[in-house]
């Protein structure tokens, strides 16, 4: 018979890969979660049409337009941590006030902030005809972004290397399998 006491088993951790339009958000949180498992949710899925519809005719998006959109982030969270669930969402998150409100959705949030030049956000946006983000936002975004504090629970990593790569060095970073 064994002395060992049950133990509770680890709090769920929150993953935000965030970053401008072209940064690969979806494809390197596609490709942390195929290692994780964990729920995974596409921010722009949680977009109203309204905020799709006026990002897809080229007009960038208010705080307004924003917030019921990150609280519904954020409750989507919350729901899986009180479940005991671990999620990952891509989401944009270029403002500090706007990753306040994503963690609001469950203790142990972490940024994944992806970041690159200009030019090779431009060159992937220009690639792509399956997304409403029109080229002429990339400027809008990158004013906006506010990079990660050195208080926020995060780190920033270069979009330069393929998805793969990225993915590997961020559960590098987070001492993950």
């Amino acid at each position: 018979m064994s002395d060992q006491q049950p133990t509770d088993p680890p709090a769920p951790r929150h993953l935000v890969v965030m970053g401008v339009s072209a940064a690969g958000k979806t494809t390197v949180a596609r490709a942390i979660n195929k290692t994780l498992g964990w729920e995974f949710a596409e921010g722009d899925d949680f977009h109203p049409q309204a905020n799709v519809d006026k990002m897809a005719s080229g007009v960038p998006l208010t705080d307004e337009d924003r917030w019921p959109w990150l609280r519904a982030l954020a409750e989507w969270t919350a729901d899986h941590a009180a479940a005991g669930r671990s999620t990952i969402i891509s989401c944009s998150a270029l403002r500090r006030a706007y990753r306040d409100v994503l963690r609001e959705g469950g203790e142990g949030t972490y940024f994944v902030h992806l970041t690159g030049k200009k030019d090779l956000l431009q060159q992937r946006m220009a690639g792509r005809d399956d997304h409403f983000m029109p080229l002429e936002l990339l400027d809008s975004q990158l004013a906006t972004l506010e990079p990660l504090g050195a208080d926020e629970p995060g780190a920033t990593f270069d979009v330069a290397p393929t998805p793969k790569r990225i993915a590997a060095a961020v559960l590098r970073e987070l001492n993950l399998p």
